[in-house]
């Protein structure tokens, strides 16, 4: 994909985001939103997957360690194939497979329930380790929040990641600066992020993590870095792609209201036709 089709696709996940959690009543779109063009290329350029043949075993794994914002998740999935985007309006009903937190019991694309924060990071670890102890090429990628990261057991994987030197791990830190009580600097500040991860023996990347350019060429570095797992930090903004949400941590988990829906549905179709009027030229 181009980054201008990269573009296209992020709104339309971000559209999915804000239909789901608005039917849904209660969700997380904060997060979900700053971590959508991340998810973009990840499911529509990055990873080896298969929406027809989800269990292939040679498939590229996923798991987002901050299981709260499966919205993003879900969105993806279902842009990409896996399941109608109609069933986006079920998130959080009772009888959908689209549950607060990713179920990989039920829901096709998804490698790791996941929600309990500071667990996901672990369980990459261990699928990191399995394909190499199968002499197996598939990449497996993990997405944590700046937040979560204060949990200890992030760090206990890290140190294990680099022991094994799992150089087909990538960890992404989705670095949008608020968590739910707050700027993450003065709940209990993981900053430098990038110098712990380096010190734990990571290639760390920083990047924008809304710039495609920059996004394509930190996952093209980390596939080149052999011996040592790669670790990208992703700065980006809470609620990316609605105004009024943006950098705003009371939006980390509540839904909008009717009135707030239409606003942000606006302002996400009118940047969809910015965007077609702009690959038209």
């Amino acid at each position: 994909m181009t980054d201008h089709e990269l573009k296209v696709t992020a709104n339309q996940i971000r559209q999915g985001i804000i239909k789901a959690v608005h039917s849904a009543k209660c969700g997380h779109p904060g997060g979900s939103l700053s971590a959508t063009d991340i998810m973009t290329y990840l499911y529509f350029e990055e990873m080896n997957i298969d929406p027809k043949n989800p269990k292939n075993p040679d498939r590229d794994r996923f798991v987002l360690s901050k299981g709260h914002n499966a919205p993003a998740l879900y969105s993806a999935l279902a842009n990409r194939g896996y399941f109608p985007t109609e069933e986006l309006l079920t998130l959080r009903h009772v009888g959908s497979r689209l549950q607060g937190h990713p179920d990989m019991k039920h829901i096709p694309g998804v490698d790791m329930s996941s929600g309990s924060l500071g667990q996901g990071l672990s369980a990459a670890v261990g699928m990191a380790i399995a394909a190499k102890l199968d002499n197996k090429d598939y990449r497996v990628y993990c997405m944590c929040g700046d937040g979560e990261i204060q949990e200890g057991q992030i760090w206990e994987a890290s140190m294990m990641a680099a022991h094994r030197k799992l150089d087909n791990l990538c960890v992404i830190v989705d670095n949008n600066g608020l968590q739910i009580d707050g700027d993450i600097a003065d709940v209990c500040s993981p900053y430098p992020i990038d110098e712990k991860f380096e010190a734990f023996g990571f290639n760390v990347i920083n990047i924008d993590g809304h710039d495609f350019a920059q996004i394509r060429d930190a996952f093209e570095k980390a596939r080149k870095t052999g011996d040592k797992p790669t670790a990208i930090i992703a700065k980006t903004h809470k609620g990316c792609g609605v105004s009024y949400m943006t950098d705003q941590a009371g939006w980390h988990g509540k839904a909008p209201n009717d009135e707030e829906f239409e606003i942000a549905m606006k302002e996400l179709s009118a940047e969809a036709k910015a965007l077609g009027e702009e690959g038209e030229k």
